[in-house]
């Protein structure tokens, strides 16, 4: 038997109702070139008055039903419309209108492919045929994407879901079909719907693959219950019968579980019960949560907040019922009285508690210009706690609101206050976190004259939550400078917590100028000791101590432009150099902190003055949209063109990247080198003999008088004199003083080729020795010893003014 032809038309509607795209399969469906159509009001091509339509598509993201088309012969057609909404990169939306003709392609040879498909899938399904389209949908995958299989026979899955995961999965159907062999897709639905997709090849008896059955894994239990088509009226004054709430029910089984703020949960309460149930409904929300023994009646007003509301059909918006806005119930109000008892409450507009709240409160003046004849007014209740109330109103010719509406509306309601009490508990912790991010993280950049820096952190957009990057500017000793950027695995409190104390570890390391491989292998030890105390208090705690996190350490010195880098298992940084050059730096990856006994090697080269260091967190490289290396392409663009700050190269580096609110923490810092040329720094090699520590005074003397800071002259004489003394008496050499004048500072320094480390103790009233090091501690704002691979440098730095011009 020869199957029927199916096709698909689209077409692309602007939120102004203007058509903007007109497919091959829309113009070959209703007769109408492009040039006929497009640009024009989409209402043009309905075949009776009035744009009900559109109007319905207005606050949704997705609508299905039946619309009357007029044909460019004259005929018309009723054809099951499906629309999506979306969103572009830029931020601007229009829908996708999709139709399948005809409506439903014949199974072939007339093979049982539905009997097949409900003995060997337990789960919610569907089956595809060979041109990808859908033949049939149980009543559990009806519920799962809450529309009717009757809206969505006959077209494919990225028209049916829309994006990344439709995309995919209907790339596995075609390779089920072409292979011959079963495959796992990712997930379709949010996790409380349904888990990963198994798609089964359906073969006849040659074993000719003639059909694909998706199957859906549940990971929560499956009631069985069944919804009504979307759009179904929930009751029919004819008949007299009552709503049938169970598929608005399903929609929001849980709804708002995955929702990042209590406004999209309360959006998805709403969204369900309009139009099935009710056509308005507003939900009304507590600032905080109150326990259930609260009441109201001897408090005043009760103050809630317009967390959500819908009404059909979508107009122009209803006095007293907006998004947002605050509204204080008086004792006695229908609300009121609802929050005090919390009992569920049926009311025709009649009666007097009703009339009055009308007539006096502006909040319910929505009940006058709508003519509501109906009202329900039920608590949302979670955990032992009163979270607000849900409005729901009937104005349309429908007959009023019965008890089991009232238990339907109830239990509609109950659903979503889990999702709800969930978001406000998300919420609550996300904003806990994000805190202690701030907290922990550097509030301003230290001053220093070796780098210009700018920096941005975004913290993730995902219900997992704020994550553990970090990023950190340390001056150190010698004009020098350390930049360091880090990622915690894990996301919430304890990555952030985690991140905190690694960071002060490292500016405690730097702090004694470790090498940069030193100084990340010190980390990876403490790394290990947090995860065994942790493991110890926890055993099934996840990245205990930070095992994994990954940092980067970077010195650079603008004496001798030199720039040293050492990772754990971070990416890394990306340099631009002054001719227009982008590269990474070869840097040796070494393992992620926590794994202990494997070795970090340090990078060492040399940068041109004016060259752009670029050190970020992976988070920035995964964005879902597009793949490393055309993400590693972007950040070279970004960089290389001029910008007028580098705060400007950080905001064209996030833009050029991220299309969307991060899935991972994201932290980027960009430094361009600074150098300080010979006329800033001196060095002087110096004999081991003590005659020689006069000249070293007289050399520092004269070279301050040519820097024009002869007020630091006598300061300068004895730190020079003490460091120099301390070298010939207790180091080795050769010896070298090295003076290194910045902006606002001078910095002493004396080399020796010893390695033992300068203690600074207090003389005993006999000794003759000893006072040296307390003596540069007093008259230096800060001093120090720094070791190299042989040898070591003391070093004090002093603050001083700016040098005399005259």
């Amino acid at each position: 038997m020869e199957r029927q032809s199916t096709y698909t038309a689209t077409a692309t509607i602007d939120e102004r109702g203007i058509l903007t795209g007109w497919s091959e399969g829309a113009q070959r469906l209703l007769g109408y070139e492009p040039s006929a159509v497009l640009g024009r009001p989409a209402t043009g091509l309905l075949a009776t008055q009035g744009g009900a339509a559109h109007r319905a598509l207005s606050g949704r993201w997705r609508w299905n039903g039946t619309v009357p088309l007029r044909h460019r012969d004259g005929r018309c057609l009723e054809l099951a419309l499906l629309a999506h909404r979306r969103t572009s990169d830029n931020g601007s939306t229009d829908w996708l209108v999709v139709t399948a003709v005809p409506s439903r392609p014949r199974p072939p040879e007339g093979v049982p492919l539905e009997e097949w498909a409900f003995l060997q899938s337990p789960f919610p399904f569907g089956i595809f045929d060979t041109d990808l389209r859908l033949m049939r949908a149980n009543r559990r995958l009806e519920r799962a994407l809450s529309l009717p299989e009757a809206a969505i026979r006959g077209l494919r899955l990225t028209h049916i879901v829309p994006g990344a995961a439709g995309e995919e999965t209907d790339r596995a159907i075609r390779g089920v079909l072409e292979t011959g062999e079963p495959q796992e897709a990712p997930a379709l639905f949010a996790p409380h719907v349904g888990g990963p997709s198994v798609l089964t090849p359906l073969k006849d008896p040659k074993g000719q693959v003639r059909a694909v059955c998706l199957a859906v894994r549940q990971r929560t239990q499956d009631t069985g219950a069944v919804p009504p088509a979307p759009g179904e009226p929930a009751a029919r004054a004819d008949a007299g019968e009552t709503a049938t709430g169970a598929g608005a029910g399903e929609t929001v089984a849980g709804a708002g579980a995955g929702a990042a703020d209590l406004a999209s949960a309360a959006r998805e309460l709403a969204d369900a019960a309009v139009p099935r149930l009710a056509d308005f409904v507003a939900v009304d929300l507590l600032d905080s949560p109150r326990t259930r023994d609260w009441s109201s009646t001897s408090a005043g007003p009760v103050v809630l907040r317009r967390a959500a509301v819908r009404w059909v059909p979508q107009g122009e918006p209803l006095p007293g019922a907006r998004e947002g806005e605050a509204s204080a119930y008086e004792p006695g109000s229908p609300p009121a009285e609802c929050l005090a008892s919390g009992q569920a409450v049926l009311y025709g507009v009649s009666d007097p508690m009703v009339a009055g709240w009308a007539a006096m409160d502006p909040a319910a003046a929505w009940l006058r210009v709508s003519n509501t004849h109906s009202l329900m007014v039920v608590p949302v209740l979670a955990e032992g706690s009163t979270l607000g109330v849900a409005l729901f109103g009937r104005h349309r010719p429908w007959v009023p609101f019965g008890p089991e509406d009232l238990r339907i509306a109830e239990d509609l309601t109950g659903r979503a206050a889990t999702g709800l009490h969930h978001a406000r508990r998300y919420s609550r912790a996300r904003t806990t976190t994000m805190s202690l991010q701030r907290s922990l993280l550097p509030h301003a950049l230290p001053d220093q004259d070796a780098l210009e820096i700018a920096s941005r952190y975004l913290p993730a957009a995902t219900k997992a939550g704020v994550g553990g990057d970090w990023f950190d500017v340390i001056p150190l000793s010698g004009a020098r400078v350390a930049l360091v950027v880090g990622d915690v695995v894990g996301h919430g409190i304890r990555a952030s917590a985690t991140m905190g104390r690694l960071r002060t570890a490292v500016r405690t390391l730097a702090d004694v100028d470790l090498p940069a491989d030193e100084l990340l292998t010190h980390l990876d030890d403490l790394v290990l000791r947090l995860a065994a105390d942790e493991g110890t208090a926890d055993p099934s705690a996840e990245t205990a101590g930070g095992i994994g996190t990954t940092c980067l350490y970077a010195v650079y010195d603008p004496v001798s432009r030199r720039c040293t880098v050492a990772r754990a298992g971070h990416p890394p940084p990306a340099v631009v150099t002054p001719d227009g050059t982008a590269r990474f730096l070869d840097v040796p990856a070494g393992p992620p902190l926590g794994l202990g006994g494997l070795p970090f090697e340090a990078f060492e080269t040399e940068l041109p003055e004016d060259s752009l260091l670029a050190l970020y967190t992976d988070g920035l490289l995964e964005a879902r949209d597009h793949d490393i290396d055309e993400a590693l392409d972007k950040l070279f663009a970004a960089l290389v063109r001029p910008a007028p700050t580098l705060d400007a190269v950080c905001d064209r580096v996030l833009t050029e990247l991220l299309s969307h609110r991060p899935e991972d923490d994201i932290a980027l810092l960009v430094a361009r080198t600074r150098a300080l040329h010979a006329d800033r720094v001196t060095t002087w090699e110096l004999e081991s003999d003590p005659s020689i520590v006069a000249r070293a005074r007289k050399y520092a003397d004269e070279q301050l008088t040519a820097w024009g800071l002869d007020d630091a002259a006598f300061t300068t004489e004895l730190i020079v004199s003490e460091l120099v003394t301390n070298a010939i008496r207790y180091g080795r050499p050769p010896i070298q003083l090295r003076l290194i004048h910045q902006d606002s500072t001078l910095i002493s320094e004396v080399y020796d080729s010893s390695g033992s480390t300068p203690h600074m103790r207090r003389a005993r009233i006999f000794d003759e020795g000893g006072r040296g090091l307390l003596l540069v501690a007093q008259l230096a704002d800060r001093w120090g010893t720094r070791h190299d691979r042989i040898g070591k440098t003391v070093w004090a730095e002093q603050s001083v003014d700016r040098p005399r011009t005259g």
